[in-house]
């Protein structure tokens, strides 16, 4: 199952990039042991001189013009289920085995999801998942939903890095 996120804002050069990266590689590493394959990263950027709501809605679109046609859809949103690491892993695992052939992340900006992306919750079933009540830095957000991710592989496959 191919994992795509999407995600509002370039990656500047540090050490949450750095962080993302290390993740990612594991990330790729050990999913082709369990079929997994990724995670492929794109990025969009709307023009920041347009007013919140219309940056909101232009990012929005940017992120669903990208987004793979199939398989189902994680927005990660402050009002999501929060999952526990095992719980993820699960929801991974059963998409995977009922012949998911693609799974997608997509994160928003400073100023939320607009619209094109709130409308993917009803016409793909998609699934809001959040990292709980705290709110975090976008460029943040991806480097820990790309550890979780990485985390359900190791869970997925009997690693010890979980421990439970």
């Amino acid at each position: 199952m191919d994992i795509t996120i999407g995600a509002v804002g370039r990656h500047k050069s540090g050490p949450v990039l750095e962080l993302y990266k290390t993740y990612a590689a594991r990330l790729e590493g050990l999913g082709r042991q369990i079929g997994l394959s990724g995670p492929n990263l794109y990025e969009v950027e709307a023009a920041k001189a347009l007013p919140a709501t219309a940056l909101q809605a232009k990012e929005a679109e940017l992120l669903v013009a990208k987004l793979p046609a199939l398989g189902p859809v994680y927005i990660l949103d402050e009002h999501g289920t929060s999952l526990s690491s095992q719980s993820f892993a699960e929801k991974l695992s059963r998409e995977r085995d009922a012949g998911a052939g693609h799974v997608s992340f997509l994160l928003g900006g400073a100023n939320g999801h607009g619209p094109a992306v709130r409308s993917l919750a009803q016409s793909r079933a998609a699934t809001l998942l959040s990292f709980g009540p705290a709110t975090w830095p976008h460029m943040l957000a991806r480097a820990m939903l790309v550890e979780q991710l990485y985390r359900a592989a190791t869970i997925l496959a009997g690693h010890p890095y979980h421990r439970s």
